[in-house]
């Protein structure tokens, strides 16, 4: 008996298996979290897109700045959130040509024009948040309380 222990402690007969067996699980783990990181980027950039595809309505002429909340409603329909998480805002830049301080006007009273040796901008900004939630509850930087995290796509466009 005591040669079959001898016989078994010196073979080297498998050592793969186990040492893969060992390294599965940690590849695994390391996989599924690869797929997680991967489906929050995903739903960023879906965000960002459908800003932008708010954001090109206006800029083709499909839609114009007065109409801030038929934007506002098209974003978190096509996003899939409610329309409280899409902000819309729209601007008037007067920028003074000699390198002065810029003013602001934000909608709806940016309909004026700008004072005499002013160079006038107009700017849409589409911003989108929505909550994702990660496959493991993994309290890294950024999650809320909920083990949430807060994504947000936003886009701005100059239209004038």
């Amino acid at each position: 008996m005591s040669g079959f222990f001898s016989r078994v402690r010196h073979s080297e007969q498998g050592t793969a298996v186990l040492e893969l067996g060992l390294a599965i699980p940690l590849v695994f783990v390391l996989l599924l979290g690869m797929i997680d990181v991967g489906k929050g980027f995903s739903m960023k950039l879906q965000l960002e897109q459908v800003a932008q595809r708010s954001v090109e309505k206006v800029m083709n002429g499909q839609a114009d700045r007065s109409q801030l909340d038929a934007i506002k409603n098209e974003a978190a329909a096509a996003a899939g959130v409610s329309t409280s998480a899409v902000t819309t805002s729209a601007w008037l830049e007067c920028s003074p040509t000699n390198g002065g301080t810029p003013t602001y006007n934000y909608y709806p009273n940016d309909s004026g024009p700008c004072a005499n040796g002013q160079v006038s901008r107009r700017y849409l900004r589409v911003t989108i948040n929505k909550s994702f939630t990660p496959m493991f509850a993994v309290g890294w930087a950024g999650v809320d309380a909920n083990g949430n995290y807060n994504l947000t796509g936003a886009t701005s466009v100059r239209t004038q």
